[in-house]
């Protein structure tokens, strides 16, 4: 038995949610109702990331910046930047794919139960109104922009502290970090029970009434994920960027699919970030602010569940609407986490640029939450695993300007 854990341990965690991904699936498939049991795994790792999250971000940032030197080179600029212009460019595929192979809908019932923001200033309103939460309710719901905020500005405050403090902050940091590795030790468990739940409860029959819809929103994150992506990151490193690329998908957005959740994952993103060698006081800042405003995924879900509202209703629609959707798409999808319902409330937003009244895109809004179970699962595998490779990019920028050779491990 001890050889056997030994055999496991020495496996990469890749393989093994890979090999916990493979036994969901055959169980979910075989004996449903015996093996229901182990949900409980998925719903806990699930609930572990996302109570220590918040705590490893606060502290972490906390620290870089208290203990930030006057002049230390960071890169959050160059990531920003990136940051926007990967959410525009997934709009604009977006934007371009429903033309090419438009998408007319079967209407569900309007969603009842919710109510869309009234425009873009209402989302940008509550986004910078989460800036000023109260720091310990920002902790308490997961408010990563107040979170942000209050940690940036007691960093500050901290400056001057005595470095036996500034240890202590430091201390603490380091021991969540170790907490958050001891429960990604643990996601085999939790895919396992994440993929069971999902097969077994809601099952893909009920998709395929939508099948071409899906197709575009997953076709859409996938070129932006393989083709949009590795594009960006070439000319910025100027280097093959596949296995890059290709390790941020494999080990963050594999993750991202299955928990549905970028608040959940950016333990993970961390992690995967520190073994990339990248510069501490950077991705922890950059990560979860990224799981506030890089939202390629959110911005592809807005731009066509938006147009496939339009061919339904045979609205013609001209070029520059066509990019001023883009650039609504693309800030609307920022403002995302500022919105309870995330990217398919912001719909109605978009659908107003068309004139098409708020009773008929909440029904739009109904058939999102259908597809939901693919769509939600792709946009975040998307949005979470952009974080770090923009990140790592424009680390490795720098490090391509200094002569530092880029290495990444496969």
């Amino acid at each position: 038995m001890r050889n056997l854990l030994n055999k496991w341990n020495q496996l990469s965690l890749v393989k093994r949610i890979f090999v916990g991904l493979i036994i969901g699936i055959i169980l979910a498939v075989t004996i449903p109702d015996v093996a229901s049991p182990i949900v409980i795994f998925g719903s806990l790792f699930v609930g572990a990331l996302k109570a220590i999250a918040p705590m490893l971000v606060f502290f972490l940032v906390m620290s870089a910046i208290s203990q930030h030197k006057s002049g230390q080179q960071t890169n959050m600029k160059s990531i920003i930047v990136l940051y926007l212009l990967g959410t525009f460019l997934a709009g604009f595929v977006a934007v371009i794919a429903s033309f090419i192979f438009p998408v007319t809908l079967t209407l569900a019932a309007g969603v009842e139960s919710v109510s869309a923001p009234g425009g873009v200033t209402e989302v940008l309103k509550a986004l910078l109104l989460n800036l000023v939460d109260n720091p310990i309710k920002a902790l308490f719901n997961a408010n990563y922009i107040g979170i942000l905020s209050w940690a940036v500005l007691l960093g500050l405050a901290l400056k001057g502290a005595p470095d036996t403090t500034k240890t202590m902050i430091s201390n603490f940091s380091d021991a969540i970090s170790q907490m958050v590795r001891w429960v990604i030790s643990f996601a085999p468990l939790g895919i396992m029970g994440l993929v069971f739940d999902s097969i077994a409860t809601s099952g893909l029959e009920s998709l395929l009434s939508y099948g071409q819809l899906l197709a575009v929103l997953i076709g859409c994150m996938l070129f932006v994920a393989l083709v949009v992506n590795p594009i960006v990151a070439f000319v910025m490193i100027r280097k093959n960027p596949f296995p890059l690329v290709l390790k941020c998908i494999r080990e963050s957005g594999i993750t991202a699919f299955f928990t549905r959740s970028s608040a959940a994952n950016i333990p993970v993103n961390m992690s995967l970030c520190e073994r990339l060698g990248l510069d501490k006081d950077t991705y922890s800042v950059s990560i979860p602010l990224g799981a506030t405003i890089n939202m390629a995924g959110a911005a592809v879900t807005i731009s066509v569940l938006t147009l496939a509202a339009v061919h339904t209703l045979g609205i013609q629609v001209d070029i520059p609407t066509a990019i001023i959707l883009s650039v609504l798409s693309a800030v609307s999808a920022c403002g995302a986490s500022g919105v309870a319902g995330g990217s398919l409330l912001l719909i109605p937003l978009a659908c107003s640029l068309f004139g098409i009244p708020n009773e008929m895109a909440m029904q739009v809004v109904g058939v999102g939450f259908i597809v939901g179970v693919l769509q939600d699962s792709f946009e975040t595998a998307l949005n979470s695993s952009t974080d770090v490779l923009f990140t790592a990019v424009a680390e490795f920028a720098e490090w391509r300007k200094a002569g530092k050779e880029i290495v990444i491990n496969k």
